[in-house]
């Protein structure tokens, strides 16, 4: 903590602040500014969007890494340590003093920065979920063993949390999470003929284009079962995936005498991200509330496993976990970016996904290492089956 007027100031890392999510973290901080000072940001290669964030939060240290608009940054940034590269963001993630880092960065290159904050004493906040599926034991442990806080920054996760405070894990029957069911949940067309624009046009929430997309297939609610399942350590069998197309419960958990907790608020990811950034705190949010009067029904679906099987492998990973879970989370981005450049149809996406899975040898326990070259292989394989035309 820095010491500010009056009182301490939390000192603030932002991996992928030029993202959806990186700004609205930088979005809530820049009106409690009295509370949070930014000390240092890391983006991919939006080198504009970086250089005014860098010079409106007075942020000392950043990366880019795209090296060469690093370099570029750096001739603009001459006050600054301007790092470069995926050894970059990492610099940035281990060595910048500070009480809070936030991963914003989508997908599996978020994963090595996130365990050097760790291993660095820092408390982590991830809006990077692929992190916790492939590594979630691992993280976890390095987390314990660094006696620092590792946070999920999933309205769903954080809804989970809130309901947990001062509970234990062994009295929960089940934990349900809330999906909206995305741009397709009542999807009346030909799955052949949806576009990539349709796929990313989500009905409630504002996200960067891998998230959006998976939240068209339903996988993102998939990953977010197996999310659950390491963060909070409870059995996959007890988690369930409920439809609320309001998304205004954000989850719920069901304890063994029946209660039923939950927590409600607006449909804002920037109410997440206050809670977390003032955690153990809770302060007034520079938000607007929830008017309960103005709401005339809460309706809740059971999802449809036909129509979004990937569903089914989020659970199937994650029941068998190993390095299933690691070759899920990598076809899926390989899956992903193949549609966003119109290789593949929407309904091929799932099927991918499944062959790269079902071709994989599990390793139960595995090291990080054995994670990483999981992942590699799975991508491997997954880009080889779209070549060789296999859907």
């Amino acid at each position: 903590m820095k010491e500010g007027k009056g009182e301490l100031k939390k000192r603030v890392v932002i991996l992928g602040s030029t993202g959806s999510m990186g700004k609205q973290v930088l979005d809530v901080i820049n009106k409690e500014r009295e509370r949070f000072e930014v000390v240092g940001l890391a983006g991919k290669s939006n080198l504009e969007l970086l250089q005014k964030q860098a010079e409106e939060f007075s942020v000392p240290v950043v990366a880019l890494a795209d090296e060469e608009k690093a370099e570029k940054l750096r001739k603009r940034l001459k006050r600054r340590e301007v790092y470069g590269g995926k050894k970059g963001i990492i610099e940035v993630a281990k060595f910048t003093p500070a009480d809070l880092l936030i991963c914003c960065i989508v997908g599996k290159v978020g994963l090595i920065p996130i365990i050097e904050a760790i291993k660095s004493g820092k408390n982590v906040a991830l809006a990077n979920k692929e992190s916790l599926v492939i590594a979630g034991n691992i993280l976890k442990n390095e987390a314990i063993r660094k006696r620092v806080k590792l946070f999920s920054l999933d309205s769903e996760e954080i809804a989970i949390f809130q309901c947990l405070e001062g509970y234990n894990i062994k009295d929960v029957e089940k934990i349900y999470l809330t999906a909206s069911g995305g741009p397709f949940w009542k999807w009346k067309g030909n799955f052949e003929d949806i576009t990539p624009a349709q796929a990313l046009s989500h009905p409630r929430w504002k996200m960067g284009p891998k998230i959006s997309l998976d939240s068209a297939t339903l996988i993102n609610k998939g990953l977010e079962v197996i999310e659950t399942h390491y963060f909070f350590g409870i059995e996959i069998e007890k988690i369930k995936i409920i439809i609320h197309p309001d998304s205004i419960v954000h989850s719920l958990v069901e304890f063994i005498d029946g209660s039923i907790l939950c927590q409600m608020g607006i449909t804002d990811m920037r109410l997440p991200i206050h809670y977390i950034l003032n955690y153990p705190e809770r302060r007034r949010a520079p938000l607007p509330f929830l008017k309960l009067d103005t709401i005339r029904k809460i309706s809740f679906e059971p999802p449809d496993f036909q129509k979004f099987p990937g569903l089914r492998l989020a659970y199937w990973a994650g029941k068998e976990e190993g390095t299933l879970p690691a070759v899920f989370s990598a076809a899926d981005e390989v899956a992903v970016e193949a549609f966003l450049k119109r290789k593949i149809k929407f309904p091929q996406i799932v099927p991918l996904i499944e062959e790269v899975m079902k071709r994989h040898k599990i390793l139960s326990n595995p090291s990080l290492e054995e994670i990483l070259n999981a992942d590699e292989w799975a991508r491997k394989e997954a880009y080889q089956l779209l070549e060789r035309g296999y859907l």
